[in-house]
């Protein structure tokens, strides 16, 4: 029926996907995209790497060419944000008072950056980094100033720590846990990278809280709650990220750190669809309801709510996969590795820069992280897939290549 409309809340890769999934299954009616943000969607990974760097301008990461949007006839309401969502009369109210009526609803309205309310937290020269308006903040900073202190030890903190050492600054990381990425790596990555930092010229204090930013208006050193302090003209804050689920709890939703959605990206409510960093779902890969942050999820996922808005009720089934870049470092992750009680790595991670680490709950293989190891990346994604038995001892032996284990 051409004259139904759906509305999107949210421009990013789940949004994009998700309008054009929906023109390339037959989707007839208007598709709108709404974004708070005042410029048309672009890619977030490059943000804490070559954006950050300066070897990409903002015009090089656009999601996909404008004239992709004209010919699939997408339209866009740039700068707008959406503050209420009426259910029963099928509505969405902006922020300027204006409304949009919908006959379905896409909720991709992704994440934020998690923040820490420290003394001197509003000071110049205090980053997050999420958006491209904050990196376009930041620029004048990196330019000029000397001296970073990163808080947090995750995977953006520390390619912006990569990104800031290469250009030359004094860089500092600061993660309150015993050892960088813990919440997701097993030890030995950890320490890899830990290492890797330390070899490049990064200052990595672990077990380290922080109790202030210090300055007279602007950033000038950051206290922490032993009483040491680091000197600091650039202070990023990279924490983790908190879901965007205001609007769906709002519009009586079924929220549980995330949006809670099924199989088939269906919330609580027949005609909503939800997808991306926002959402819950159930993982029948790892039987239980997950949330994921990450470009592979938000597009794949976008895809099944695509499928369910026409009536194609195709599950979501993807293996989750992530990637980080630091140095002359590529990690890929297969899987989600929570829950493990034993790994099996190949390669030593105690030297050199490339080796794989297999997570296993008893015999079943949970996730691979693959430093520099394309092969056991990508097979490892198949092995997760298919639920294969591996040989541990077999595994751990380079000296039989990764595709073996392929082989029924």
């Amino acid at each position: 029926m051409p004259d139904r409309s759906c509305v999107i809340i949210g421009a990013s890769h789940a949004g994009v996907q998700l309008a054009l999934s929906l023109r390339q299954g037959g989707w007839e009616g208007k598709v709108l995209l709404v974004s708070d943000e005042p410029v048309a969607p672009y890619q977030r990974p490059p943000l804490s790497k070559g954006v950050l760097d300066g070897s990409k301008s903002p015009d090089t990461i656009a999601l996909r060419p404008e004239v992709l949007y004209q010919k699939s006839n997408i339209e866009f309401l740039l700068g707008r944000r959406a503050e209420r969502i009426d259910r029963e009369n099928k509505v969405v109210e902006l922020d300027d008072g204006s409304h949009l009526s919908f006959d379905k609803l896409a909720l991709t309205t992704g994440s934020r950056p998690r923040t820490l309310p420290l003394t001197g937290h509003d000071q110049e020269g205090v980053f997050y980094l999420r958006s491209l308006a904050d990196v376009e903040q930041m620029r004048p900073c990196i330019d000029t100033d000397s001296k970073a202190v990163i808080v947090g030890g995750g995977y953006i903190g520390l390619e912006a720590a990569a990104v800031l050492c290469k250009l030359g600054k004094q860089v500092t990381v600061i993660e309150a846990l015993p050892r960088v990425l813990q919440r997701v790596t097993a030890p030995e990555v950890s320490a890899f990278f830990e290492r890797i930092h330390r070899e490049e010229g990064v200052n990595v204090l672990t077990e380290t809280g922080v109790a202030s930013i210090g300055g007279s208006g602007r950033a000038e050193h950051v206290m922490c709650v032993d009483g040491t302090e680091q000197s600091a003209d650039l202070v990023i804050i990279a924490v983790g990220v908190v879901p965007n689920i205001e609007l769906a709890a709002q519009a009586g939703l079924e929220v549980d750190n995330g949006i809670r959605v099924n199989e088939f990206a269906q919330t609580s409510d027949p005609d909503i669809v939800a997808a991306g960093d926002c959402t819950s779902f159930y993982s029948a890969l790892y039987q239980r309801h997950i949330r994921l942050e990450s470009v592979q999820n938000a597009t794949d996922q976008a895809r099944t709510a695509a499928a369910s808005l026409h009536g194609a009720l195709l599950p979501y089934q993807a293996v989750p996969w992530f990637w980080s870049e630091q140095y002359d470092v590529k990690l890929q992750i297969a899987g989600l590795s929570q829950g493990h009680d034993n790994t099996v790595t190949r390669g030593d991670s105690r030297q050199g820069r490339s080796f794989a680490v297999f997570y296993f709950s008893g015999d079943r293989l949970l996730a691979v992280d693959a430093i520099n190891r394309p092969a056991e990346f990508m097979a490892g994604k198949r092995l997760i897939a298919d639920d294969v038995v591996l040989d541990k001892a077999r595994l751990r032996d380079e000296s039989i290549p990764i595709k073996e284990f392929l082989t029924k």
